[in-house]
């Protein structure tokens, strides 16, 4: 009962001082997730670019890139997959499937990875979610696209990331990188990146 009541201080606290973010957490705590300005001082978006693999929301031919680390069992990355479709027209954004929070994770980013329109499988995936239908069942995936997923986590888990969602791009104005840890409403998003909003 006392520890109840201290994790319900701690979150009125948090919600007070307007640190707690909206994200899921790897599921044995190791830390924490790493702060924005620590995280962003490590990131590569080209090692990024180069070594994650994930799927395409938005036209593949837009310049600007917004990288997004996502769990497919996470609340917060559903929330985030919604307040991202307005801004599909202004730039790309690039999910890339980690398995940080149950068993089903893995398979699910593998199987998303795997289907012939990965979008509209997320879609599909997160009305599940909400109809709490447990998401898109685990198709035969090629183990190759469960080893992709275990490296996209093993990539996050380097860059010192560790919650879910987490964005990585370049500011579309000043070409900083920015890095967004936890879900943020369309405005917030579209301010954060330099976009338009909608």
């Amino acid at each position: 009962m006392r520890g109840e009541r201290a994790v319900k201080r701690r979150l009125l606290l948090a919600a007070i001082t307007g640190l707690a973010l909206a994200g899921c957490k790897e599921a044995p705590a190791t830390g924490g997730g790493a702060s924005v300005a620590a995280a962003g001082a490590r990131v590569s978006i080209e090692a990024i670019a180069a070594e994650a693999q994930g799927f395409t929301l938005g036209a593949a031919a837009l310049a600007r890139t917004a990288y997004v680390f996502f769990d497919p069992q996470c609340p917060h990355c559903a929330a985030l997959w919604m307040a991202a479709r307005p801004l599909r027209t202004q730039a790309r954004f690039v999910w890339i499937p980690v398995g940080l929070l149950n068993d089903k994770s893995t398979l699910q980013g593998a199987a998303l990875l795997s289907a012939t329109d990965p979008v509209a499988a997320m879609d599909q995936h997160e009305v599940s979610l909400r109809e709490q239908r447990g998401g898109i069942g685990p198709r035969a995936a090629a183990q190759a696209q469960q080893e992709a997923v275990k490296r996209n986590t093993a990539l996050m888990t380097r860059l010192g990331f560790g919650s879910v969602p987490t964005v990585v791009a370049r500011h579309a104005h000043s070409g900083e990188i920015v890095v967004i840890e936890g879900s943020v409403a369309t405005p917030v998003l579209a301010q954060r990146l330099g976009l338009q909003a909608p």
